[in-house]
Formats: C-alpha cells, sequence, structure tokens
C-alpha cells in the first residue's frame, strides 16, 4: 500500500512559492529585529 502524500497544512497562502514566502518571512522577522533594536 502507498504511503499518502505529504500535506504542507494548509494552502492559505498569498505567495506563489514556498522559497519567496519564506524569503519574505525572513526580511520580516529581520525589520522587527532592526526596529526592536533601535527602540531599545
Amino acid at each position: 500500500m502507498e504511503a499518502p502524500k505529504f500535506e504542507r497544512g494548509t494552502s492559505l497562502s498569498i505567495f506563489v512559492s514556498d522559497r519567496r514566502e519564506d524569503f519574505s518571512a525572513l526580511i520580516f522577522a529581520f525589520a522587527i529585529a532592526f526596529g526592536v533594536m533601535l527602540l531599545a
């Protein structure tokens, strides 16, 4: 019997590809960290 295909969990994404989503999340995290660093 064939194993079920892996599912990401959600298809509610505004991005076309996972790589673009990961890259934008990384930029967003850096922006938050930079803002916290400036305010502290």
